[in-house]
């Protein structure tokens, strides 16, 4: 676990506000990180947390916070979104992002896009400059180039040794029929990296915000729970959540919305609600993963079932820290 080094204070907020963000969920050994990967991780992670809170301190809206926070990560070639994103079965990428304003309910999001360099912010645009809550592909693409805010790069752009090196292993499994999903030299999941960020704002808004590559040699046109509002994305006046993990299981038990769904209905705690979706239906199911829950009371919940889960938190007590695994 890390902490963030002391830095100028920003103004204190009058109302308590919270922030969570991940980086996504999956398996990655301790031994597996060298200390100078590990340490670029948390300082991405902190990054992400610091241009989020900053609009947060200031009095800005959580919808503000989250977006700011996902375009640091999209923009880091370390997690599965924007630069980092990976492959698809063609050697291409395909990108997929949602946000969501749990005050009002207006939601946006976008699937399948390829030229897009922060898929967040198409996402925002789609949700505020049209009546549509999701567009896909090339027509998501041809709104784009009515954003003037919006950055096309070409598709290359987001190509990493890293995640070029991952498809490779990923094909040379599928041939050799041994893992079509998971990489079997690693036993890494091949969705690992999502990243997503959920907001509590001084007026007492939440919103929720995620962004994905999708998973490792996934077949042309594949959309995951990222996009899908009510599977890895939803916010609503109560609570708000970013899911992270295998996301055919997260789209089919509605994992986001169920969380929040046992909260307002049931009455359970963030904590408890999390931990029973992720880390029991979850997983009973046959899938595994993660995700980010936060209330309107600026509790916090991090459940993850896949033996790592990249995040980070500032606290409505203002206490702050990034993690990795389970300590």
């Amino acid at each position: 676990m890390s902490t963030h080094a002391a830095e100028p204070a920003a103004p204190a907020p009058e109302r308590r506000v919270a922030l969570v963000i991940h980086g996504g969920a999956g398996f990655v050994p301790k031994d597996a990180l060298g200390e100078e990967d590990r340490r670029e991780v948390h300082a991405t992670l902190n990054r992400a947390l610091d241009a989020g809170y900053a609009i947060l301190a200031r009095g800005g809206s959580a919808l503000d916070a989250v977006e700011a926070a996902v375009v640091v990560l999209e923009d880091s070639p370390r997690f599965n979104a924007g630069k980092g994103a990976v492959f698809n079965a063609k050697g291409a990428h395909e990108l997929d992002a949602s946000i969501m304003d749990g005050h009002t309910r207006r939601a946006g999001a976008v699937a399948g896009v390829t030229t897009v360099r922060n898929p967040i912010r198409l996402a925002r645009a789609v949700m505020e400059h049209t009546p549509h809550v999701m567009l896909a592909g090339a027509g998501a693409e041809e709104f784009a180039d009515t954003r003037p805010e919006i950055r096309r790069v070409p598709n290359t752009w987001f190509d990493t040794p890293h995640r070029r090196e991952q498809l490779e292993k990923a094909q040379r499994a599928e041939r050799e029929k041994r893992a079509a999903v998971r990489d079997s030299d690693s036993d890494m999941p091949a969705y690992f990296g999502t990243v997503g960020a959920v907001a509590l704002d001084a007026q007492g808004r939440i919103a929720a915000a995620t962004s994905t590559g999708g998973m490792t040699n996934k077949r042309y046109g594949r959309v995951g729970d990222s996009p899908i509002i009510g599977a890895g994305t939803w916010a609503d006046e109560r609570c708000g959540v970013s899911g992270t993990g295998w996301g055919e299981f997260y789209i089919r038990y509605a994992v986001a919305h169920d969380i929040c769904a046992r909260v307002a209905y049931r009455g359970q705690s963030l904590q408890d609600a999390a931990e029973e979706v992720v880390n029991r239906i979850v997983p009973a199911a046959g899938g595994d993963g993660g995700a980010i829950a936060l209330d309107r009371d600026g509790n916090i919940a991090m459940p993850f079932n896949s033996g790592s889960m990249f995040r980070g938190w500032i606290r409505s007590d203002g206490s702050r820290g990034t993690a990795i695994h389970e300590d």
